[in-house]
């Protein structure tokens, strides 16, 4: 089978497209024919090991998204069968419960091999029934990005109808950010430099928009618009330059969900605005197999379609992930397997 793998030293130039065995499936597991992946911030930071020692050793294959077609299940499965349309979980050992150690320490793409490939081998517990109105594109977006959002939103923040909440940016987790949202109930503000961008928010059910090139004090623009005390949750994903904004725009008892750091890692804020408003920071990577299913099934239920940006041969990674670093998508990148 062909496979996308950094191999031989952590650098962008040793990410190869390569060959292994066809896998076959143990006592428990499944085989993914995979038919779509997609990418995500992270896997820009993957081949210049930038999760450390925790990460798997070399040769890693990439990405953690995907969607694919059972084809072969090994003894003791009875939950999966063959031919089921499935999603690989990024986190392979969170079923359900709080975060711990245990549970986030086997993600896909990082810690084992990713989604980057024509088949893998995964326990059955790892995996998850796709919403059937999907195609494979739109089913391989979901995994990480979807699932972030949603436990942001829901698990977590537990949003309820007329809550204002506010969303950075028009990337993955961020479009779907809007639309689970939009699912609970809630008025949402999001923030992006392109009016253009903006403007294809406001369709996917923006109620209102912030261009923060053009209003850097964003945070304050987003309390008139929220009126009353200011916002009550915030889908954050710029870290360094945008949490100060962030602050200001959040209501009294509210909740700010950090998900990404896409501006930078340090934090140099006024940390007596948490403590003395009562703010809640909350900080989310993905989340469990409990969470996926919650999601799928209101997915299904509502046929929300994913945002699909641009799709990527499967020999054109390198090219795919180039775009990523842009910033020009709005949405997510996929890859055809």
């Amino acid at each position: 089978m062909k496979v996308f793998q950094v191999e031989g030293q952590w650098t962008r130039d040793n990410l190869r497209l390569s060959s292994h065995p066809d896998p076959q499936p143990g006592p428990g597991e499944v085989r993914v024919a995979l038919r779509a992946a997609a990418l995500n911030y992270r896997d820009l930071l993957v081949p210049q090991h930038g999760y450390g020692s925790r990460m798997q050793a070399l040769p890693l294959i990439m990405l953690s998204d995907g969607a694919g077609v059972v084809d072969a299940v090994g003894p003791g499965v009875s939950t999966v069968a063959a031919g089921d349309r499935v999603c690989p979980l990024f986190f392979q050992n969170w079923s359900g419960g709080p975060a711990n150690a245990e549970r986030l320490g086997r993600s896909l793409g990082c810690e084992i091999d990713g989604t980057m490939a024509d088949y893998r081998v995964l326990p059955a517990s790892g995996v998850a029934a796709a919403p059937a109105h999907l195609d494979d594109l739109q089913a391989a977006t979901l995994p990480t990005a979807a699932v972030t959002a949603w436990r942001a939103l829901i698990s977590e923040g537990r949003i309820a109808p007329g809550d204002k909440v506010l969303v950075q940016g028009t990337g993955g987790v961020s479009l779907f950010a809007l639309q689970f949202a939009k699912l609970a109930g809630a008025e949402v503000i999001v923030t992006s430099s392109s009016d253009d961008k903006l403007a294809r928010a406001r369709a996917l059910g923006a109620d209102a928009t912030i261009n923060y090139r053009t209003q850097p004090e964003w945070g304050r623009r987003a309390r008139e618009i929220a009126g009353a005390e200011g916002v009550d949750h915030i889908v954050e994903v710029g870290g360094e330059n945008t949490l100060g904004q962030s602050l200001r725009a959040i209501r009294p008892g509210g909740t700010i969900s950090m998900i990404g750091v896409l501006s930078g890692g340090r934090m140099d804020v006024s940390l007596g605005l948490v403590v003395t408003r009562h703010v809640r920071l909350q900080g989310i990577t993905v989340g469990s197999r409990d969470d996926f299913l919650a999601m799928s099934a209101a997915i299904a239920r509502h046929r929300l379609q994913p945002v699909v940006d641009r799709v990527f041969s499967f020999s054109e990674l390198h090219a795919a992930l180039d775009y990523l670093s842009t910033g020009q998508h709005f949405g997510k990148i996929c890859m055809g397997i």
